[in-house]
């Protein structure tokens, strides 16, 4: 729609880069991002633009293992039983549920 909208987010830092996970699967942000390409993250009275390039499910272990560890709390609830401790195969089988993103500056 090309419309501005606020959706809440738990940006996540791993290894040097940064990832947004979506907890709740493919929604209504997972689809404009997917378009779009670029956000604005808010932090308080800082906005940063950034892009963003979707990871395969094949690349997200590692990713939906240390959002889980930081934010199970949170979004826990959503990912079915699954875990920080959970066996990669078990992360593995929900990646696809999970879309997640690489977030650079633009």
């Amino acid at each position: 729609s090309g419309e501005m909208r606020t959706t809440p987010v738990n940006p996540l830092r791993l290894e040097g880069r940064r990832y947004l996970v979506s907890p709740r699967g493919h929604t209504q942000w997972v689809r404009n991002l997917r378009v779009a390409g670029v956000a604005e993250l808010r932090v308080g009275r800082r906005t940063e633009t950034v892009r963003a390039v979707e990871l395969a499910d094949t690349e997200k272990v590692p990713v939906l293992r240390a959002y889980l560890r930081a934010w199970a709390w949170e979004v826990g609830a959503f990912f079915d039983g699954v875990d920080a401790d959970a066996t990669d195969a078990e992360l593995a089988a929900i990646a696809g549920r999970h879309p997640v993103f690489a977030i650079t500056p633009a």
